[in-house]
C-alpha cells in the first residue's frame, strides 16, 4: 500500500508557500514578512528553522528576479556593493555570535520572536508608505545622485542585522529607505538594486543557518514547489487588484502575525 502520510504535511506547505509567492508576485513585496510568522504560528517549525529555510528560500526566488532586473538595467551597482559593504559583514557577525555564544535554543528562539515582532510591524508600515517615498522629484541640475556612503553602508550593517536574525527586511525595509535616501532615483531602480543586494545577503544568511543546522531541506522543497508558480500567476495579475487596497491589507496582516507572536 502506497505510504501518503507525506502528502499530509507536503501539500499544506506547498499551499502556503504558493499563498505567499501569489501575494509577492502581486506586489513586489512580503515574501519573508509573511513567510516566516506563518511558518511558526500556523505549521509550528522552529524560529531558527523557519528563519534559516527562508533565508535560503529567498536567495533563490531572488535571484531570478535580480538577473531580471540587471538585464533590463535596473540594478544601480555602486549602491547594491554600498548596502552588501554594511550589511555581509554584519551578518557574519552575528552567524559568528550566534554559533559561538552559549545560547541555548530556547534563548535563540526567544531572540528571534522578539526581532519578528519588532519587525513585522516596520515592513507593514514600509509597505504603506513605500508609494509615497518613491514619488520621484524633480531633479537636480547635473542629473546626479549623491552617493550618500556612509548612511548606505550603515543601513546595510542594520539590514544585514535584521534579515539574518529574522528573515525579513531586505524587501519592504529595504526599498522605503532607499527612497529615502536616493529620493531622485527611479522606483524601478530602488526596487531593482534592493533585489539585487537581497540575493547575497539572503545567500550569506542561508547557508550560515545551514551550517548551524537551522535549515529543513523538505520543508524548502515544499516552500519552492507552490511559490514559483504562485510568484508567476501574481505577477501576470499584478495591477488588477489596486495596490491601494492590497498595501494596507499587507500592512495589517504583518502587525496582526507580530501580535500573535508576542502573545504566543
Amino acid at each position: 500500500m502506497i505510504d501518503l502520510n507525506w502528502a499530509a504535511s507536503f501539500l499544506p506547505l506547498t499551499g502556503a508557500g504558493f499563498g505567499v509567492g501569489f501575494l509577492v508576485g502581486l506586489t513586489g513585496v512580503g515574501g519573508g514578512a509573511l513567510m516566516t510568522p506563518l511558518l511558526i504560528s500556523s505549521f509550528g517549525v522552529s524560529p531558527q528553522v523557519a528563519v534559516g529555510t527562508d533565508l535560503l528560500y529567498a536567495s533563490i526566488t531572488k535571484t531570478a528576479g535580480s538577473w531580471r532586473h540587471h538585464m533590463s538595467d535596473h540594478v544601480v551597482w555602486p549602491i547594491v556593493f554600498r548596502l552588501a559593504a554594511g550589511s555581509i559583514p554584519a551578518s557574519l557577525v552575528l552567524l559568528a555570535a550566534i554559533a559561538f555564544l552559549p545560547l541555548n535554543t530556547a534563548t535563540l528562539a526567544h531572540w528571534i520572536r522578539l526581532g519578528l515582532v519588532v519587525a513585522l510591524p516596520l515592513s507593514g508600515l514600509a509597505i504603506v508608505l513605500y508609494p509615497l517615498l518613491a514619488k520621484t522629484p524633480e531633479r537636480s541640475a547635473d542629473g546626479k545622485e549623491p552617493p550618500r556612503t556612509l548612511p548606505t553602508v550603515l543601513f546595510g550593517v542594520a539590514l544585514g542585522l535584521l534579515v539574518t536574525l529574522t528573515s525579513v527586511g531586505a524587501g519592504a525595509i529595504g526599498v522605503s529607505v532607499l527612497a529615502a535616501l536616493y529620493p531622485h532615483l527611479p522606483a524601478k531602480r530602488i526596487v531593482g538594486s534592493d533585489v539585487a543586494h537581497a540575493v547575497p545577503l539572503t545567500l550569506v544568511g542561508g547557508l550560515g543557518h545551514l551550517g548551524l543546522g537551522h535549515v529543513d531541506m523538505g520543508l524548502l522543497a515544499a516552500l519552492l514547489t507552490g511559490s514559483i508558480p504562485g510568484i508567476l500567476l501574481g505577477a501576470r495579475l499584478a495591477g488588477v487588484a489596486p495596490e491601494w487596497i492590497l498595501r494596507p491589507v499587507l500592512g495589517i496582516m504583518l502587525c496582526y502575525a507580530a501580535w500573535i507572536l508576542f502573545n504566543k
